[in-house]
């Protein structure tokens, strides 16, 4: 199968077109991908290795699914090809302009342009929305939202074509809200299935567990039937709590999310992949789960609290070297998963040289042989971190079809859909109208710290609280005319809460340095409104 190739985007080095791995040292080995083969797995059928992490995995299956030599799954009868996924914009986004007075601003990119819900439409849990769109650098925006109010017991979509947002319910049995941010790579097409998708997973895990929820105390049996009298012992003992069930079922949605936008990119012939960032409220309290480099914050008068941890090849090392120590098949002999603070080369031959493996989070020392100069598992440092010199995230949802250019290593082993989940107990936090949560891709956080954020959220609520839509008409004129004034071009394309409207210059200042993603999304949500 031919490499995974991107339209745009940053995330994907030599796997992609857009951007490239650091050049490595001078060295007597060719790159990975320039005529080596792929060796024959060595382990047999019923070995008794297992991938650890925290996604139970069968080994028959991963073989099956990932290494040459297991068995072979029977063959299935050809079926037609599905249409491919249809490209479209978050629905609440539906009858609003790029920027006033432009009909497609995206052909402007020296504007800009950034986009909110039309005045009047107001989002579900009081929440704001922008993003900014590409300005020419890839076809499509990959950046994707949802929202809608959570109701669990039954299930039913509205019919009407342009509602606002997704209803799971039109019965309140338990709700909530939903909010989800999906951050694609190599094309539009998974980050809009998770958009579409994903919400239903949750709902139908949700109410696989909501008698549980609802219990003082989960119940060792769904039914309630107690087979042993000392059955509810055991359930205390194990800390199981109702926000547990939720937790779980967040991950299982990811989970099965994750296998219905593999089985749609396949049938439809299309790729890609995204990260997703998850935020529901529900029985009082608020869950963010996060897959991939995205991230989540709640800014208070005296506090900034992370919501949530990024999911990079660096920050997910030990696991990643470790899944290539168990398996080292998956690296086809083209890769060694050693660490070392740079590239080695030829003349490091024999020499003693920093390292560390799977099992270490400190460093040694190592005497260096020929294995060692192949390409690193893990190369590059910071936002320059790639995985297998392609992919700059370790979590997420797609990527089933994912390749090394030029070579048949497949990503998809090394990559978790599943989720961070962080709980806060909304009524023991004792929220203030001031305090609010903001979500944004990547693109946001590459150039605005987290105090940033919080200083901007914090300067803007004080002087804006009888605004109900937070003037997101003068959102997206400031900062097109910032865009312009100072010739930030295509490249610097950033983007601003629908909240930071008070005063756009010292925003757009603060954040028109060095902004080098092509797109990113902001949600913006005052808690205390759940």
């Amino acid at each position: 199968m031919a490499a995974h190739r991107l339209r745009g985007g940053g995330r994907l080095g030599f796997g992609g077109v857009t951007a490239q791995p650091a050049p490595p040292c001078p060295g007597p080995l060719p790159p990975p991908g320039s005529g080596g083969q792929c060796r024959r797995p060595s382990l047999l059928p019923g070995s008794p290795r297992a991938v650890p992490g925290r996604c139970a995995m069968s080994a028959d299956w991963f073989r099956r699914r990932f290494l040459l030599g297991g068995p072979l799954p029977a063959p299935r009868p050809p079926r037609p090809r599905a249409s491919p996924v249809p490209y479209r914009r978050p629905r609440f986004l539906r009858g609003s302009g790029s920027s006033p007075g432009t009909a497609d601003a995206s052909y402007r990119p020296d504007a800009r342009p950034v986009r909110s819900p039309v005045r009047g439409r107001a989002l579900p849990w009081n929440a704001g929305y922008a993003e900014i769109i590409n300005a020419e650098k890839s076809e499509f925006n990959e950046d994707q939202a949802a929202c809608g109010k959570l109701c669990i017991r039954r299930f039913e979509f509205g019919v009407e074509e342009d509602q606002e947002w997704l209803t799971l319910c039109p019965e309140e049995f338990l709700t909530g809200h939903y909010w989800a941010l999906f951050d694609g790579h190599g094309g539009p097409a998974a980050a809009i299935l998770a958009a579409n998708t994903l919400h239903s997973c949750l709902r139908r895990q949700l109410e696989a567990v909501v008698e549980g929820m609802v219990a003082t105390q989960p119940p060792m049996h769904l039914s309630g039937h107690c087979i042993c009298p000392s059955d509810p012992q055991f359930v205390e003992e194990k800390g199981i709590r109702a926000e547990d069930l939720v937790v779980g079922a967040l991950e299982s949605a990811f989970q099965e999310c994750d296998e219905v936008i593999g089985r749609e990119l396949e049938a439809s012939g299309q790729v890609g992949g995204c990260t997703a960032l998850v935020a529901v409220t529900l029985q009082g309290k608020l869950y963010v789960a996060n897959a991939g480099d995205s991230r989540a914050i709640l800014v208070r008068r005296d506090e900034v609290r992370p919501l949530s941890s990024e999911f990079t090849p660096e920050s997910e090392r030990q696991r990643i070297q470790q899944l290539a120590f168990l398996y080292p098949e998956l690296l086809a002999g083209e890769f060694t998963r050693l660490e070392f603070p740079r590239r080695l080369k030829g003349d490091d031959l024999g020499q003693k040289v920093l390292f560390r493996d799977h099992h270490m989070s400190g460093w040694s020392y190592k005497c260096v042989e020929q294995s060692d100069l192949k390409y690193p598992l893990i190369h590059g440092q910071g936002r320059q971190a790639r995985l297998l010199g392609t992919l700059a995230v370790s979590r997420g949802l797609g990527d089933h079809q994912l390749k090394v250019l030029d070579t048949n290593i497949q990503l998809k082993p090394f990559l978790l859909s599943v989720p961070q989940v962080t709980v806060l107990d909304m009524d023991q936090l004792e929220l203030q109208e001031e305090d609010v949560v903001v979500m944004a891709t990547d693109g946001l956080w590459d150039v605005l710290s987290n105090e940033q954020v919080a200083w901007l959220v914090r300067s803007f609520l004080p002087g804006n609280r009888e605004d109900p839509h937070r003037a997101k008409d003068a959102v997206a004129t400031e900062d097109s005319n910032f865009a312009s004034q100072n010739h930030l071009q295509a490249r610097c394309q950033c983007e601003r809460p629908p909240w930071s409207t008070a005063d756009g210059d010292s925003w757009t200042k603060g954040i028109g340095q060095g902004c080098q993603e092509e797109q990113t999304a902001c949600v913006w949500i005052q808690v205390s409104n759940a």
